[in-house]
């Protein structure tokens, strides 16, 4: 048994000093903008500088909600984020299970290229996809105007590729799906096949083994790739700035972009509340996930 001399253990304490010391400025350095945006929420009076509000009060949050369109931002945003989180995880899981499970000399060259989409910048792809989106959207509008008249615009507020629902949707989806893709099908690779054989061998059909067998065992792929799917889709500003021009179809990165570009003096306590709004869903989709992501990097189905 080696013997640790004195020297030795004060070195080893000041290096863990030294650590903890240095993770514990990390954390606060951290923690400050949380605790701003906590604090101005409820500040009637709030202020740039970080300080204990001296009357806490949701008038902040009324005003959100009240004199701003705080209530329409957040549907917007939920609306579409949703949306692009529930098509990626359908494409991902269909499609990850399908490169699973393929036996193919393009596959790897194909995992590749997709993930190129993810690697190349949004900036580089949002004039073709702009280009090609707004052809899709006059072809569309062309078939609808005729048919419904004034009521086309309404329609394709819901369905319209550019200054619609459905065009972010499909873009937010597009950016989303390759990291997706290489999650679920890594997934996939650690699932033993026994179970599908067992199934095939019970005589059951390809839509009961993918509901009674391959989504149970995906949750926590599917999890996993849904939650990074949803917070880069939900912190993302560039996309429905571009594609999104409607102040009624705007979300909340947008919300507060508009808050913090008012001509007199900007309102620190809107912002903040704005700002609170918007981390609650990502916290939520964290937890509700939580469960499921440790399964996931634990390496998944065990047994």
């Amino acid at each position: 048994m080696a013997v640790i001399s004195p020297s030795e253990n004060a070195n080893k304490t000041r290096s863990d000093l030294l650590a903890y010391a240095t993770l514990s400025l990390i954390s606060i350095f951290c923690a400050v903008p949380f605790f701003w945006v906590l604090l101005a929420s409820f500040d009637g009076n709030a202020q740039l500088f970080l300080r204990w509000p001296e009357q806490w009060s949701f008038a902040n949050y009324q005003r959100v909600f009240t004199k701003e369109d705080g209530a329409k931002w957040l549907f917007n945003s939920l609306f579409v984020v949703g949306g692009a989180t529930v098509l990626v995880m359908v494409l991902a899981g269909l499609g990850g299970y399908a490169l699973s499970r393929t036996r193919a000399w393009w596959k790897l060259p194909f995992l590749y290229a997709i993930l190129l989409i993810r690697v190349l910048p949004p900036t580089a792809l949002v004039v073709p996809l702009y280009k090609f989106l707004l052809t899709l959207n006059n072809a569309e509008g062309a078939i609808l105007r005729p048919i419904f008249g004034e009521y086309a615009r309404p329609i394709m507020r819901w369905t319209g590729f550019i200054d619609g629902y459905l065009g972010l949707i499909l873009v937010l989806a597009t950016m989303q799906l390759p990291l997706a893709l290489w999650i679920m099908k890594t997934f996939f690779d650690g699932l033993p096949r026994d179970y599908e054989e067992a199934a095939l061998m019970d005589g059951a059909t390809l839509v009961q083994r993918i509901r009674r067998v391959l989504i149970p065992l995906a949750l926590p792929g599917l999890a996993a790739a849904g939650l990074f799917a949803f917070m880069s889709a939900w912190g993302d500003f560039l996309l429905p700035l571009i594609f999104l021009s409607s102040p009624e179809l705007q979300t909340l990165p947008l919300g507060l972009f508009r808050a913090f570009l008012r001509i007199n003096e900007i309102d620190y306590g809107l912002l903040a509340a704005l700002a609170f709004i918007y981390l609650l869903p990502a916290v939520v989709a964290f937890g509700f996930a939580r469960r499921f992501l440790v399964q996931t990097f634990a390496g998944g189905v065990k047994g």
